[in-house]
């Protein structure tokens, strides 16, 4: 007769839904190469050519002075501080065009909860590089969405209504930590709830516009949230199918005000294949070897991941934690190749990019 771990596995197999209570059961019981092979296997279903794909971007921080104060961020600076900035348009101008000098076909663009730029700031911002450079803006997680509309008295709606005529592009998944209030409370108090997250981006899918989605675990939260959090995604993704990839990340404790022991190797992993497994209606699962380095990111190809991520021709936040690993657009692919597969660049929306710059 079949364990009861041995049952859902078999579920999971023959690709049928997970509740809830079946995914914390194959993590508290399933072995950690049952979880491998079911995540795998799941992936081959919706991937089945042996291709990891990977994008060249460059992530652009154009401020860093945040009044958020959340308790795992070591890269914000408080307003007045004498290492805050704002990027000047010509300082994004070099950035954009070094990004496409080196083959890069988007830019992820984030920065702090400024107290004192106004919508008219990000406007003009997304305007000037849209006349200046064809690239994919990559743009503004909802708590920075949520800040521009609070601080304008506007509907979430009417500001990215104005930002997408403005030229934004899509939207990074930046800002969901936990999407558990009780959690969201102690590491970041003052940034958006867990429902407006949700409602930034379903506000966004319903515009057309894309985004993604990512988890950062292993700090006070437990695997129930963490499986909340990923059922929450779930539910929103079968209403608007708006999400084109998970990124799921482990947290960096170092420089930051939440010192917790970090998620290890084995503990990601586990999490990676759980994350397939649930998240049955989100196609692509991204790694992160920008936290976990690029020998733990190979092995999660077989944990149900299908996407090295971005290049980081430059990367701030994760640095600022005492975190440098760095990679080349060579040595992705080299990675890639060394784990058994095809790497292949892409852009936002998952298609192949040919070497001219085009779609294949």
């Amino acid at each position: 007769m079949l364990s009861e771990a041995e049952r859902i596995a078999a579920k999971a197999w023959s690709g049928k839904r997970l509740t809830r209570e079946e995914a914390l059961i194959l993590w508290e019981k399933a072995d950690f190469y049952t979880l491998a092979a079911l995540a795998n296997h799941r992936r081959l279903i919706l991937h089945p050519e042996p291709v990891v794909t990977y994008v060249v971007d460059r992530n652009i921080n154009y401020t860093n002075i945040c009044i958020s104060g959340c308790r795992f961020c070591a890269f914000y600076k408080s307003p007045g501080a004498e290492e805050g900035y704002v990027l000047s348009n010509q300082e994004l101008a070099d950035k954009i065009e070094e990004t496409l000098s080196l083959g890069g076909t988007q830019i992820l663009l984030q920065g702090g909860l400024h107290p004192d730029l106004a919508l008219s700031f990000y406007e003009e911002m997304l305007r000037f590089m849209k006349e200046r450079f064809s690239i994919h803006i990559h743009g503004f997680s909802p708590p920075e969405i949520v800040h521009m509309a609070r601080s304008e008295g506007l509907e979430i709606e009417e500001v990215l209504v104005r930002l997408q005529r403005s030229g934004l592009d899509s939207i990074p998944g930046g800002g969901a930590e936990i999407l558990v209030e009780e959690v969201r409370r102690s590491i970041s108090p003052h940034k958006c709830t867990a429902a407006q997250w949700l409602a930034v981006m379903e506000s966004a899918h319903g515009l057309g516009l894309r985004t993604t989605a990512t988890m950062m675990f292993g700090h006070i939260e437990t695997f129930e949230h963490r499986l909340e959090h990923l059922l929450r995604l779930r539910q929103l993704q079968d209403r608007t199918s708006g999400f084109t990839a998970f990124i799921p990340w482990s947290f960096q404790p170092e420089n930051t005000a939440l010192q917790t022991s970090q998620a290890t190797a084995v503990e990601y992993l586990k999490t990676l294949a759980i994350s397939r497994l649930v998240l049955d209606n989100i196609r692509n699962i991204q790694v992160s070897w920008v936290t976990m380095g690029s020998g733990v990111a190979q092995v999660a190809l077989q944990f149900g991941a299908n996407d090295f991520g971005s290049t980081m021709i430059e990367e701030n936040v994760v640095a600022a934690a005492g975190v440098r690993h760095r990679l080349s657009v060579e040595e992705i692919k080299r990675t890639i190749v060394e784990a058994g597969y095809e790497p292949r660049q892409r852009n936002m929306y998952y298609e192949l990019v040919d070497r001219e710059g085009g779609t294949a």
